[in-house]
């Protein structure tokens, strides 16, 4: 465990460092020399994504010394070309997170001259990254390294400008997978199931989804939620009703009059005190992502 702490310090450090190293990397080399990774990270402003990563991942605290160890560390421009349903994937599972951060780890101290002789290392996160030289030019699983040889006491970084998704890594979770794991649209999983809807928004979409919670499915009348239960046509009608094709963000929302749903008709929106309604229903919370589409949380059933 405290090797692999320290590995996931020397991840942050390293990232942290290239913003007060200067823009040579010669000179990078000098400056971090003679300081650990660590302590070179207390001086950081930079690199922000990564820092907010490692502290969702509940790794802020793992500083602590070691090594030596090669960090692969990709910057807030790499980042920035990360799906934003992928980011929040990660932040969102701790274990997903750590085995990413883990595959930017190797092991040992290796210079860029000692990697451009190697096709692959092994990671702490278990997997190997393949290594292959392009007109001089380092590839880490196709993230180019751009500052080589960043100096430590206790390791060595090289830049990237991708981030590094090993293939064993969990997919994000689907719309219907996020909204189990939330805990408070038990109502909803539940009926769509009963409608035979689970499987359609576990596809590929991507879908935009007006998800009722537990909460507002108890304003419903138990009367008209046992019909629904009972008539399975009518239920398909009402659950469609709050899916929408396509990714619908709420920026792109509060533009929008109304958006033609997957029942066939349309939803009426608009924007009342800076909040956004949909056929009368607040939405509470918006733009969580998924890997096959967004949800919106709402505070009621919508009937059409």
């Amino acid at each position: 465990m405290k090797r692999i702490r320290t590995a996931l310090v020397l991840l942050v450090a390293a990232a942290v460092s290239v913003a007060a190293l200067g823009a040579s990397a010669s000179s990078a080399s000098r400056a971090a020399g003679d300081k650990d990774i660590v302590q070179t990270a207390l001086a950081a402003g930079q690199f922000t994504t990564l820092a907010s990563l490692v502290t969702k991942a509940g790794l802020a605290d793992t500083l602590a010394t070691g090594g030596p160890f090669t960090v692969f560390a990709p910057s807030d421009a790499a980042f920035a070309k990360v799906p934003k349903a992928t980011l929040d994937a990660l932040a969102a599972d701790p274990a997903m997170l750590k085995s990413v951060l883990l595959y930017h780890v190797v092991p040992g101290r290796v210079a860029a001259a000692d990697v451009v002789k190697l096709s692959s290392a092994k990671t702490l996160q278990g997997s190997s990254v393949s290594i292959k030289v392009v007109d001089g030019a380092v590839f880490i699983d196709g993230a180019k390294v751009t500052t080589p040889d960043v100096a430590a006491t206790n390791g060595v970084i090289h830049v990237i400008d991708t981030v590094l998704i090993p293939k064993t890594a969990p997919a994000a979770k689907n719309i219907v997978q996020t909204a189990v794991a939330a805990g408070q649209f038990k109502t909803l999983a539940s009926l769509l199931t009963k409608a035979g809807l689970a499987g359609a928004l576990q596809g590929k979409g991507p879908f935009t989804v007006f998800a009722p919670t537990d909460a507002a499915f108890a304003k419903v009348p138990k009367a008209t939620l046992a019909a629904l239960a009972k008539n399975k046509a009518k239920l398909r009608a009402v659950l469609l009703y709050h899916v929408v094709k396509g990714k619908v963000d709420a920026a792109q929302a509060m533009m929008l009059k109304s958006a033609k749903t997957l029942n066939g008709k349309s939803v009426a929106i608009r924007v009342s005190g800076g909040k956004v309604m949909v056929g009368g229903a607040t939405v509470t919370k918006a733009d969580i992502a998924t890997s096959n589409g967004v949800i919106h949380v709402i505070n009621k059933v919508l009937i059409p």
